[in-house]
């Protein structure tokens, strides 16, 4: 009985979830107006932590032979990662650690110490410096997604929206997953706060038009 009475709690709740901000729970034409894309970030935001816990490697994925678990943030297992190290200092200096840090959930392409030591000479140094600290919250916030995203949700041809504003185009063949001109090396490094996908090339958002 007690079984019951939380199974049928547990759908009233997700009822009421799904039509939160355009109509109380009693109504029965409010919800018609809300998208099918903000009923699946509802959904995707709601569901995230079990799903997390669900599909996080017992032991976590290994990353420099260190476990990312499902229990810490995105920005906790990074600094856990000596091969980036790299992307860590970047958010930090450009003031992300408390957004990267917080509920999300957040998709993350990071790229590896080797993936930044690849741009032109002196050009992480100039956007570590006090003054570049928005364009380089730019080129940072290019490789974050809103939502999580897994290996498996990544299609060949699809395009993602970054919190930057531009988009990424992924590609895959053969197993392989690219996304703009990067591979994905680990992927599903899953955190509390959403997911991480190791990648080998810094993303560079366009240019403005001029």
């Amino acid at each position: 009985m007690k079984q019951n009475f939380r199974t049928a709690a547990l759908a009233f709740s997700t009822t009421c979830l799904l039509a939160a901000g355009l109509s109380s729970c009693g109504s029965d034409r409010g919800s018609e107006t809300q998208t099918a894309a903000e009923i699946k970030a509802v959904q995707d935001s709601a569901a995230m932590p079990i799903d997390s816990a669900r599909m996080a490697k017992p032991d976590g994925v290994m990353v420099d032979g260190v476990a990312m678990t499902g229990d810490k943030t995105i920005v906790a297992n990074a600094s856990n990662a000596p091969s980036v190290s790299t992307l860590v200092a970047a958010v930090k200096q450009a003031g992300l650690v408390e957004t990267l840090s917080g509920e999300g959930p957040y998709t993350v392409f990071g790229p590896t110490n080797a993936a930044f030591d690849q741009l032109p000479k002196g050009a992480v140094a100039g956007l570590m410096k006090p003054e570049s600290k928005d364009k380089l919250k730019g080129v940072l916030t290019y490789h974050v997604i809103p939502g999580r995203l897994l290996a498996a949700d990544l299609r060949d041809g699809q395009e993602l929206t970054t919190v930057q504003g531009e988009k990424l185009k992924v590609s895959v063949k053969d197993g392989k997953v690219m996304v703009n001109n990067a591979t994905v090396q680990i992927p599903d490094v899953i955190s509390s706060n959403g997911v991480t996908h190791v990648i080998d090339q810094v993303l560079l958002p366009p240019a403005p038009a001029q």
